[in-house]
């Protein structure tokens, strides 16, 4: 990984972007595109929409490459008498994903810590949601009603820091900061701050070297984790007919994918089958690039590409994944991941090929 991309990495990690409160994320990805799109603009769902300019090839198509600025994150059910918050999931993960540590409640007045507790493992049956989870007790996964945010705050200093049902909480910043395991790095939320820094990384390769054949939108989305809500708005609104997403992917076994191995090129996931064309031109070009890509077919798996073609906003969808261990728990890419999908992307904007139904 380029120090440059390392850099824009780690400011996205500490930067919060809970579903519909994506604001630090998008100010990060902003400041990084800014010089290097012809337009940029937000638009009404939230989204961060940069303009590349097109060299106006001959049948050169729009393509718009999409990248999601949210996060995996929780949203206070309700505040109790004693200043603890119940909480729900925003995205689909369990508690143990996060595991139990510090997080940040984003109060409207004050951004409050607070810390995820389960309870103590030196209990009995009198403490059902810690024996629930016992191996020698009801041996079943954490829930979210068996867990509390301790705040160390009254309900009245909560109010007061403007946290109430509906406020968002996130990991806390503590727990963001990249970390070198060999090869590798890890931590919370490479999905999608990761792709993000791809994305960035695509728009600085052609303002470097040669432009897109046609307009490519580069868009850092709102809501995936909530089905796609900014990638299908931004699909339905832009020009063009082609939606590029980029997302991680599961390094597992039953996909036969690799870690360590280049991009994924993605031909379906629950949502839809993506257009074969572009899939097939993606997979030739990065084996041309010499990227060691891989193909799969993902299960328990959308994207913005197929969530904006499948509620038929998009007429054609590709998916570029990065290869991810661990992915909606703590994770971990190759450290030449965001490169060689920038190269890629860059490289498909310069030859948009691929003829619908071939």
């Amino acid at each position: 990984m380029s120090p440059a991309d390392r850099e824009l990495l780690q400011e996205l990690l500490h930067a919060y972007g809970p579903g519909g409160q994506e604001h630090d994320v998008r100010d990060v990805c902003r400041r990084a595109l800014e010089p290097l799109v012809d337009e940029l603009t937000e638009d009404p769902a939230g989204n961060l929409v940069g303009l590349v300019r097109g060299s106006g090839g001959p049948g050169a198509p729009v393509v718009r490459v999409m990248a999601h600025m949210d996060e995996l994150s929780m949203i206070v059910k309700r505040v109790g008498p004693d200043g603890t918050l119940r909480l729900s999931q925003l995205g689909t993960m369990y508690p143990a994903n996060f595991g139990l540590g510090p997080l940040a409640v984003l109060g409207d007045e004050e951004t409050v810590t607070a810390v995820l507790m389960l309870g103590s493992e030196h209990t009995t049956r009198e403490t059902p949601q810690v024996w629930q989870t016992k191996p020698d007790g009801g041996d079943r996964a954490m829930q979210w009603s068996d867990v509390v945010a301790f705040s160390g705050r009254s309900a009245e200093q909560l109010e007061a820091a403007g946290v109430h049902a509906g406020t968002r909480v996130c990991v806390h910043r503590a727990r963001r900061t990249l970390v070198d395991v060999g090869d590798f790095v890890a931590s919370y939320f490479l999905d999608d701050r990761a792709a993000l820094t791809s994305l960035v990384g695509a728009a600085r390769l052609l303002r470097e070297g040669e432009g897109p054949a046609g307009d490519a939108y580069l868009v850092c989305t709102t809501g995936e984790e909530m089905g796609g809500i900014g990638a299908t708005w931004a699909a339905r609104a832009l020009p063009g007919d082609i939606t590029l997403a980029l997302d991680v992917g599961p390094a597992e076994p039953e996909y036969q994918v690799e870690v360590d191995s280049g991009p994924v090129i993605a031909y379906a996931d629950d949502a839809v089958v993506y257009d074969k064309a572009i899939a097939d031109h993606l997979l030739a070009l990065a084996r041309e690039l010499d990227l060691a890509p891989q193909a799969a077919v993902w299960e328990s798996f959308d994207s913005d590409g197929s969530q904006a073609k499948s509620h038929g906003q998009s007429a054609r969808a590709a998916l570029i994944s990065l290869p991810t261990l661990s992915t909606h728990g703590y994770e971990v890419q190759h450290s030449g991941t965001v490169g060689r999908v920038a190269r890629l992307v860059a490289e498909y904007l310069r030859r948009p090929t691929g003829t619908p139904g071939r």
